[in-house]
């Protein structure tokens, strides 16, 4: 993780984010703090071939307009073809038809992450989504959907969020039992992981060490924000600030990553 960080701040990755109207702020600035170079390219015609240019891109179904689902297969479509990482994040699916078909096609095209709640990940391998973007069920009940996604779609890792998120890989289920309760409270809280581990992604040459790693970062900063801040809106900005000063030393004395199989022994 440590390394990865340092190879991310010397790499500076170009992020390509197709993601909701809501968060394109406050992703961007959380690709900037962390020290890669975001890029909000997201309409049908460009889309595509920036998406064979970037290091890493994001695909986020939080607010998916027509045009942004055409640009949106357009990008999964040259990553696929270009190998460049990608993530999908299936925001709300399950609850609502039209993304729920979208994220459907877009698994076909074969996501290097999938990042969502335990209900988004259910519902992604065909079973009763959340309440919105709100969970419904625990990390540990979409484990086993996780392991289908992995197995049977050859997503290279799917990251469970949660109190205690899980990264669920090939080679096994890591636990992250980092982060803070202000992090629902923020617009883009989750959403802006899903950047950060495309950051990880296009430095790493392991998709469950990517995801690993940029959940560490993201929840490790979200601890020692919170300890400073009064309230989520002082959190938002502190986030940013812990985000841009994380080292790599701080990030290897702060983890507490742990196997998930190691843990239950």
């Amino acid at each position: 993780m440590s390394v990865l960080l340092a190879d991310l701040r010397a790499g500076r990755p170009l992020v390509q984010c197709l993601t909701n109207s809501v968060v394109t702020n406050f992703t961007a600035n959380a690709l900037l703090a962390l020290g890669a170079a975001p890029a909000m390219t997201d309409i049908v015609g460009e889309a595509g071939p920036f998406a064979q240019i970037a290091d890493g891109v994001l695909i986020n179904l939080g607010t998916p307009t027509p045009e942004q689902r055409a640009a949106m297969i357009e990008a999964a479509t040259a990553c696929k073809a270009t190998g460049t990482p990608w993530i999908l994040d299936p925001v709300a699916v399950g609850a609502l038809p039209i993304r729920t078909a979208l994220a459907a096609e877009l698994l076909e095209l074969g996501p290097t992450v999938v990042r969502g709640n335990a209900s988004e990940v259910i519902a992604l391998c065909g079973g009763a989504g959340g309440r919105g973007t709100d969970s419904t069920v625990q990390p540990e009940d979409a484990l086993d959907a996780a392991r289908t996604l992995v197995i049977r779609h050859g997503v290279g890792a799917v990251a469970i969020s949660g109190e205690t998120d899980l990264i669920v890989g090939p080679d096994g289920v890591w636990t992250v039992p980092h982060g803070h309760p202000y992090l629902t409270l923020v617009t883009g809280g989750g959403c802006a992981l899903g950047a950060v581990i495309a950051a990880f992604a296009a430095v790493a040459q392991d998709a469950q060490e990517a995801a690993v790693a940029g959940s560490v970062a993201w929840e490790v900063a979200a601890e020692l924000a919170a300890s400073e801040a009064a309230g989520p809106g002082s959190f938002a900005v502190g986030l940013l600030d812990r985000l841009h000063g994380l080292s790599p030393q701080l990030l290897r004395d702060r983890s507490a990553v742990t196997s998930l199989e190691v843990a239950q022994a």
